[in-house]
Protein backbone atom coordinates (compact mmCIF):
# COMPACT_ATOMS: atom_id res chain seq x y z
CA UNK A 1 0.00 0.00 0.00
CA UNK A 2 0.94 3.88 -0.35
CA UNK A 3 -0.71 6.75 -0.04
CA UNK A 4 -0.53 8.65 -3.32
CA UNK A 5 -1.95 12.65 -3.33
CA UNK A 6 -1.37 14.90 -6.48
CA UNK A 7 -1.09 18.42 -6.43
CA UNK A 8 -0.18 21.27 -8.95
CA UNK A 9 -3.59 21.36 -11.06
CA UNK A 10 -4.99 25.07 -12.49
CA UNK A 11 -6.66 26.61 -14.83
CA UNK A 12 -4.85 27.73 -17.93
CA UNK A 13 -5.06 29.16 -21.30
CA UNK A 14 -3.95 26.53 -24.51
CA UNK A 15 -0.30 26.67 -24.91
CA UNK A 16 0.10 27.27 -21.40
CA UNK A 17 2.15 25.01 -18.92
CA UNK A 18 1.40 23.00 -15.62
CA UNK A 19 3.79 20.13 -13.54
CA UNK A 20 2.02 17.89 -11.76
CA UNK A 21 3.44 16.36 -8.64
CA UNK A 22 2.68 13.27 -7.18
CA UNK A 23 4.05 12.62 -3.01
CA UNK A 24 4.08 9.33 -2.04
CA UNK A 25 4.21 8.12 2.09
CA UNK A 26 3.59 5.25 4.13
CA UNK A 27 4.92 2.69 1.30
CA UNK A 28 4.94 -1.18 1.60
CA UNK A 29 6.13 -1.97 -1.69
CA UNK A 30 8.68 -0.70 -4.07
CA UNK A 31 6.72 0.31 -7.47
CA UNK A 32 6.87 -2.18 -10.84
CA UNK A 33 6.02 1.03 -12.26
CA UNK A 34 4.25 4.67 -11.75
CA UNK A 35 1.52 6.36 -14.10
CA UNK A 36 -0.47 9.51 -14.67
CA UNK A 37 -3.87 8.89 -15.86
CA UNK A 38 -6.64 11.48 -16.58
CA UNK A 39 -10.60 11.54 -16.81
CA UNK A 40 -12.76 13.91 -18.44
CA UNK A 41 -16.31 14.48 -17.51
CA UNK A 42 -18.44 11.45 -19.24
CA UNK A 43 -15.20 9.98 -20.41
CA UNK A 44 -13.16 6.71 -18.98
CA UNK A 45 -10.03 7.17 -17.84
CA UNK A 46 -7.09 7.01 -19.43
CA UNK A 47 -3.55 6.28 -19.49
CA UNK A 48 -1.50 9.46 -20.12
CA UNK A 49 1.82 8.30 -19.65
CA UNK A 50 4.12 5.44 -17.43
CA UNK A 51 7.42 5.00 -16.17
CA UNK A 52 8.78 1.51 -15.40
CA UNK A 53 11.20 1.91 -12.85
CA UNK A 54 13.72 -1.01 -13.44
CA UNK A 55 14.56 0.00 -16.71
CA UNK A 56 13.94 3.54 -16.79
CA UNK A 57 11.31 3.53 -19.49
CA UNK A 58 8.89 5.76 -19.99
CA UNK A 59 5.69 5.06 -22.40
CA UNK A 60 3.44 8.07 -23.53
CA UNK A 61 -0.09 8.15 -25.29
CA UNK A 62 -0.16 9.97 -28.48
CA UNK A 63 -2.46 12.47 -27.84
CA UNK A 64 0.53 14.06 -25.83
CA UNK A 65 3.32 12.67 -26.97
CA UNK A 66 6.18 15.37 -27.79
CA UNK A 67 4.30 17.47 -25.19
CA UNK A 68 3.82 16.00 -21.61
CA UNK A 69 7.25 14.59 -19.62
CA UNK A 70 6.85 11.95 -16.94
CA UNK A 71 9.81 11.76 -14.22
CA UNK A 72 10.31 11.03 -10.94
CA UNK A 73 12.58 12.27 -8.01
CA UNK A 74 13.57 9.50 -5.88
CA UNK A 75 14.96 11.37 -3.12
CA UNK A 76 11.14 12.87 -2.79
CA UNK A 77 9.36 10.26 -3.53
CA UNK A 78 8.02 12.35 -5.83
CA UNK A 79 5.99 11.44 -9.63
CA UNK A 80 5.68 14.21 -11.88
CA UNK A 81 4.35 15.68 -14.90
CA UNK A 82 5.38 18.32 -17.19
CA UNK A 83 2.48 19.17 -19.47
CA UNK A 84 3.68 21.93 -22.16
CA UNK A 85 1.59 23.03 -25.02
CA UNK A 86 -1.72 22.10 -23.41
CA UNK A 87 -4.88 22.35 -25.16
CA UNK A 88 -8.39 22.07 -24.26
CA UNK A 89 -8.85 18.63 -25.12
CA UNK A 90 -6.45 18.05 -21.96
CA UNK A 91 -8.84 19.43 -19.93
CA UNK A 92 -9.67 16.66 -16.90
CA UNK A 93 -9.15 15.37 -13.82
CA UNK A 94 -5.36 13.73 -13.62
CA UNK A 95 -4.79 11.37 -11.31
CA UNK A 96 -1.23 9.26 -10.44
CA UNK A 97 -0.54 5.44 -9.58
CA UNK A 98 1.43 2.95 -8.60
CA UNK A 99 1.43 -0.42 -10.04
CA UNK A 100 2.86 -3.59 -8.41
CA UNK A 101 4.11 -6.77 -10.24
CA UNK A 102 2.97 -8.17 -13.67
CA UNK A 103 -0.21 -9.22 -13.64
CA UNK A 104 -1.08 -9.11 -17.27
CA UNK A 105 -2.54 -5.96 -17.78
CA UNK A 106 -1.08 -3.05 -20.16
CA UNK A 107 0.43 0.12 -18.65
CA UNK A 108 -2.75 2.01 -19.87
CA UNK A 109 -5.14 -0.13 -18.21
CA UNK A 110 -6.41 1.20 -14.88
CA UNK A 111 -6.40 -2.53 -13.63
CA UNK A 112 -2.72 -2.87 -13.83
CA UNK A 113 -2.17 -0.37 -10.78
CA UNK A 114 -2.45 -1.08 -7.35
CA UNK A 115 -2.78 2.22 -5.74
CA UNK A 116 -4.32 5.73 -7.00
CA UNK A 117 -4.21 9.86 -6.07
CA UNK A 118 -7.46 11.39 -5.19
CA UNK A 119 -7.10 13.49 -8.14
CA UNK A 120 -6.25 17.02 -9.44
CA UNK A 121 -8.09 19.59 -11.80
CA UNK A 122 -6.66 20.70 -15.07
CA UNK A 123 -8.93 22.93 -16.88
CA UNK A 124 -7.26 24.65 -20.23
CA UNK A 125 -9.16 27.39 -22.00
CA UNK A 126 -9.24 28.24 -25.52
Amino acid sequence: QVQLVESGGDSVQAGGSLRLSCAASGYTYSPVCMGWFRQAPGKRREGVAVLYTGPGITLYDNSVKGRFTISRDNAKNTLYLQMNSLKPEDTAVYYCAWGRSTNGYGWNDVQRYSDWGQGTQVTVSS
